[in-house]
């Protein structure tokens, strides 16, 4: 729904300038590509090589800390997708229980299942110094020391295509056991949040999951979700909030089925069971 680089720009912390362009960046791109079109989505239809030579345009023929949103345009323009309603789910600071919740519901879309967040998912990526020298192997800056980090602006663009897409019903998920939770500087409070339409979404889902033993620090009624609330409320937007979704939290017991608190669970759970005999 959304991994390297771009889970570590979602939640504003630091890379360091050593890393380079991933290895085998075309062929893992182009691959990718094949792949989408062949076998996860084969209804699409794209040219891969096209869109592989609009990317590399935009990256390599800037500087490494200025290629902007605006550079991508015409990769995007390559890319479009028709998102389906009702079923996109956005994150932040749940990377890991998002898309497996996503892959055993088997219904809702994260931005790593679109085509392009498919193609670029945890990949790193520059250009050099000297234009059109191609991409930089060896190192990339730092992506808080750029204004315009080749990485982040084309997560930023993919970002805003997906939510200004949505409609119907959407699902939010985030983390109760940070505070937080709701940060107006990650990419949903800073980009997607600001991208959904009031008129096309019916309502926003909030699920917020803590832990499983803790710390439980935001909730519904606690803490900074309140304050994504609000900024629903003022925008117009219906929304429900739960924290207490069953199925977050047996796929938490599923993952770890030794904690005390899956044992409680599963306890309750045959108990309900029995009554029914």
């Amino acid at each position: 729904m959304f991994y390297g680089l771009v889970i570590l720009l979602f939640l504003g912390e630091d890379l360091g300038a050593e890393m380079g362009t991933t290895p085998n960046l075309k062929q893992i791109v182009t691959g990718r590509c094949y792949d989408y079109v062949t076998l996860v989505n084969p209804s699409f239809r794209y040219d891969c090589e096209e869109i592989w030579r609009e990317f590399q345009e935009a990256v390599v023929r800037r500087p490494p800390c200025d290629v902007s949103v605006w550079d991508y345009r015409r990769m995007f323009r390559a890319t479009p997708q028709a998102l389906p309603c009702d079923r996109l789910l956005f994150w932040s600071k749940t990377r890991d229980l998002v898309h497996s919740y996503s892959a055993v519901a088997r219904r809702f879309w994260t931005l790593e299942d679109t085509l392009v967040g498919y193609m670029f998912n945890d990949l790193i990526w520059c250009g050099q110094k000297e234009r059109d020298r191609g991409f930089d192997f060896s190192s990339c800056p730092t992506w808080s020391t750029c204004m315009n980090h080749p990485v982040y602006s084309l997560w930023k663009q993919a970002s805003e295509n997906f939510a200004a897409s949505a409609c119907g019903n959407i699902t939010v998920l985030l983390n109760g056991s940070i505070e937080n939770a709701f940060n107006r500087k990650s990419m949903f409070g800073s980009v997607e949040l600001d991208n959904l339409n009031p008129r096309m979404v019916d309502y926003v889902n909030i699920k917020v999951v803590a832990n499983l033993e803790g710390p439980f620090i935001e909730s519904c009624t606690h803490g900074s979700i309140l304050e994504l609330i609000k900024i629903l409320r003022n925008r117009g937007f219906r929304w429900t909030c739960t924290d207490r979704d069953v199925t977050l939290m047996i796929l938490q017991c599923i993952q770890n089925p030794r904690r005390f608190s899956c044992q409680s669970y599963s306890h309750s759970l045959l108990q309900g069971q029995a009554a029914h005999l």
